[in-house]
Parts: structure tokens; C-alpha cells; sequence
């Protein structure tokens, strides 16, 4: 026991020397550092410091209680006749089929109209109306214009109808909080938010659209429906979306409420569409001229020129001009210009500020009523002639050629006097439609045309 007892303290001052030893001559001290936060103080930049204040913004719930019960679904039914089988024609019957085609409406006011998309009425033969309390109604097709895709529809009920007025699509901004309102996949009315990602968007590439983009969902059904601010006012009616699939990915447009507007005004009052002229055709920017010249990198449009007797050419506007802006708004692009005179129709007077070889000059221009037609049974534009005409030529009526089909490019046609058709004489454009409507397409038809030089032509037809 004694032995054992002293080999175990022998062991213990055995270990107390050897840990002795280590942390005499092997342990390093520790490192103490004082450590100092130097980390900059931030302050978030923010207007509203309260974290309730950004939902607050962005509250989308009034808008939509304001929208919803005032935008309808539409149900548009095509008749039309099938193919004949062998006992139809013997027994002289024609099998008819219905095509059901649906899209959405914004009523606008308490006695029943309703605005739409053309396209989801086109071709109806029966139309109806359904609120968003499931009520439905016939309706009756007030007018349309398909060059802006807007139609006027109408229930007659004795009830006041919730409805939304138009708001000021000029005053929408890049960036701001909209609502797209509609019926889409047959539902009832459904809400989608997004932004206004652009304005001015041209999806024909002609430069004769002026839609407002958007990234709110817009699905098949929503065609016709609400584009709406916050304020829960009427922007835009949306129309269409690019997809490759038929569905939305993120880019759906719609027709400005001014321009909507505007030709729902004019259907209820003239029964079609009034279209102000201000008279310029517009350089593009892209062109070899434009960028030869360096007008590819102006802030504006240019103007390549001016039409005779036109608003602008009465107003003083010349070639070379550069237009800025048209009433205190912005153009940087055709389709700025074409849908803001889309609102305007002929007599209204609108503020056009030009750059003028570095001179600014604001000009009234008082906008002229469009009066060119189409002659589709001859492939060509024409309009009234001028007085310039008149003198030039030494004549009293015509009409002058300004575009051509282009199986007729060759024939350089354009800004030649049309005089007659199958001897008989035309005066104006009224004159030119009425003789053209008659022409027999299976007969040769003869067309006299002046020249430069003034000298008649004689063209087969």
C-alpha cells in the first residue's frame, strides 16, 4: 500500500514539472486585440420610414372594387354555313354553324355602352353581355373602327349600371402601378397587376398604333377588358399580347383611353371615325439618308415633307423641320406623333414645337380632314386635287395618285392625275369611287392618266 501511494506521487510531480516546464518555455502568450465596429452608419432612403407605408402604395384593393363590377364578359355568336353534302344540295337545305368566340367590356356609362375590342365582335351575329353578378343581356352593336380595334356595344336595361369613366392616358408613366381587368379562360372578372413598361408601342410596324405596354397578366378573354390605375381610372383597353403559345409570358398592350375615347365619341356622334391630318410624312431614322446625313441622332422626328393644302403647310411648317414635341408632349418616335393625333380630329388646333436649324419655334397647326380612299378594284390611293393641281395642269377636276399596289410600282403611277375611267370623266374622289364600284373585272377597262407634261394616258385594265 505505502508503495503504492508513492509511486502515484512520484507520477503527480512528475506531471506538475513537465506542465511547468511546457508553459515556461513553450506556450506562447495570447494575442488580446480590442476590436473597435467601425461599419459606417446607413440610412435607408426611403420616403416612408414606416414598413406599412410601402404596402400602403401599393394598395391595389380599391381600384379593384372600383373596376370590377364595371367590366362585363362578352359573348360574340358567329352563323355561318358549313360545307354542303350531297343531300343538302338535293334537298336544297345548307347546314348552319355557330361559333362562339368570348372577350371582356368596360361599361362606361349608367344607360348601358360599353366599349370592346372590334375583334371580339366582329362578325357577331348575336351578342350578350354578362355582369359580374352572372346578370346577362343582349346587345346591340353601336359602330366600330378596326384600324384602332375599338368598338361600341349597348344593353338597354332599366337599372343604372356601374360603369367607369376615362381617365387621361397621356398622364400614365413609365413605371406606375396598373391593373388589367377582364373575363380571361371564361372566368369572371379577374384582377392582374404589373407595370407600364412602355408607351408608344407599334405592333403592325407601319407606325399607325400608339398602344401602352404592360406586364399585367392578359390572357385569351381579357381582349376588351380595363387597364386601370391605382386611382382606379380607365387607361387603356386592353387588346393583345405577343406570345408563341397563345398565352401570356410578360407583354400584353392596350389602346390608350384617349384614342378609345376619342372614336367612341366620334361613333356616337359622326357614326365613324374623324381622323385629324396634320400633313407631314416623317424621315425614318434608320433610313441610308438618315444615317448618311447623321439625322439618325436627332431628339425628334424629322420631316421629309409636307403635304399640299395640309394643316402644316398653311401653318408654315416646312421640310427639315425637326417636330420636338405636339402640345407640351414629348416625340421621339412616329408612333408618339400618330397616337397622339389619334385623339385629335379635324378643326382641333394642337401646338407643334420645331426645331428649325437650331431656332425653336412653337406653330399652331390647325389639323385637316383626311382625304385620301383607297380604289381596291385599281390598286391605288388617291385624293382631291390641289389648286396647285388645277393650275399645273390646266384642268378642273381628278384626282391625284399617292400610292400604288405593288404590282403597279413599276408603272410609276404615283402623283399622276386619274381623269377617267371608261370614258367616263372624274371630278373628285366621290366621283373615282362611284365609277370604280362599276367596273366589270372580266371586261377590258381603260383608265386616262396625265402625266408630268400634262399629256393624257391610256392604261388597260
Amino acid at each position: 500500500m505505502k508503495k503504492f501511494i508513492g509511486l502515484l506521487m512520484v507520477s503527480v510531480l512528475g506531471g506538475l514539472f513537465t506542465l511547468g516546464i511546457y508553459k515556461a518555455f513553450f506556450e506562447k502568450s495570447p494575442l488580446i486585440v480590442e476590436h473597435k465596429d467601425n461599419t459606417p452608419n446607413f440610412v435607408t432612403a426611403s420616403y416612408h420610414p414606416s414598413p406599412l407605408a410601402a404596402a400602403e402604395a401599393t394598395d391595389f384593393t380599391e381600384a379593384a372594387e372600383k373596376t370590377i363590377h364595371a367590366v362585363v364578359h362578352v359573348t360574340n355568336k358567329i352563323t355561318s354555313r358549313g360545307p354542303m353534302s350531297l343531300q343538302d344540295l338535293f334537298f336544297g337545305n345548307a347546314r348552319e354553324r355557330t361559333q362562339v368566340g368570348t372577350g371582356s367590356g368596360v361599361i362606361i356609362s349608367p344607360d348601358g355602352y360599353i366599349v370592346t375590342n372590334n375583334h371580339v365582335i366582329d362578325g357577331a351575329s348575336e351578342l350578350s353581355i354578362t355582369l359580374n353578378n352572372n346578370k346577362t343581356y343582349t346587345a346591340e352593336l353601336i359602330g366600330s373602327d378596326p384600324s384602332t380595334d375599338i368598338a361600341l356595344i349597348k344593353v338597354d336595361t332599366e337599372d343604372k349600371l356601374p360603369y367607369l369613366a376615362f381617365g387621361d392616358s397621356n398622364n400614365a408613366r413609365v413605371g406606375e402601378w396598373v391593373l388589367a381587368v377582364g373575363n380571361p379562360f371564361n372566368l369572371t372578372s379577374t384582377v392582374t397587376a404589373g407595370i407600364i413598361s412602355a408607351k408608344s408601342r407599334d405592333l403592325s410596324g407601319s407606325n399607325s398604333q400608339s398602344f401602352i405596354q404592360t406586364d399585367a397578366a392578359v390572357n385569351p378573354g381579357n381582349s376588351g377588358g380595363a387597364l386601370v390605375n391605382t386611382n382606379g381610372d380607365l387607361i387603356g383597353i386592353n387588346t393583345a399580347i405577343t406570345s408563341r403559345t397563345g398565352t401570356y409570358i410578360g407583354y400584353a398592350f392596350a389602346v390608350p383611353s384617349n384614342i378609345a375615347k376619342k372614336v367612341v365619341e366620334d361613333l356616337l356622334e359622326y357614326g365613324n371615325v374623324q381622323k385629324g391630318l396634320l400633313g407631314v410624312s416623317i424621315l425614318p431614322k434608320n433610313a441610308p439618308y438618315a444615317v448618311e446625313k447623321g439625322l439618325n441622332d436627332i431628339e425628334g422626328l424629322y420631316i421629309a415633307g409636307v403635304e399640299e393644302e395640309s394643316g402644316a403647310e398653311k401653318a408654315g411648317i416646312r421640310e427639315g423641320d425637326v417636330i420636338k414635341s405636339v402640345d407640351n408632349i414629348k416625340v421621339t418616335k412616329f408612333a408618339d406623333l400618330t397616337g397622339y393625333l389619334n385623339s385629335k380630329r379635324p378643326g382641333d388646333i394642337i401646338k407643334v414645337a420645331i426645331d428649325r436649324e437650331g431656332d425653336m419655334k412653337t406653330i399652331p397647326v390647325t389639323l385637316s380632314k383626311i382625304n385620301t380612299y383607297t380604289l381596291n378594284e385599281l390598286g391605288m390611293q388617291i385624293k382631291n386635287i390641289s389648286d396647285k393641281d388645277r393650275k399645273k395642269f390646266g384642268i378642273k377636276g381628278g384626282v391625284k395618285i399617292t400610292r400604288t399596289a405593288p404590282y403597279l410600282n413599276n408603272a410609276n403611277l404615283e402623283g399622276r392625275i386619274l381623269v377617267g375611267i371608261n370614258s367616263k370623266k372624274i371630278q373628285n374622289v366621290e366621283d373615282a369611287k362611284q365609277i370604280a364600284s362599276e367596273i366589270n373585272p372580266n371586261e377590258r377597262n381603260v383608265m386616262i392618266i396625265l402625266n408630268e407634261n400634262g399629256e393624257a394616258e391610256r392604261y388597260l385594265f
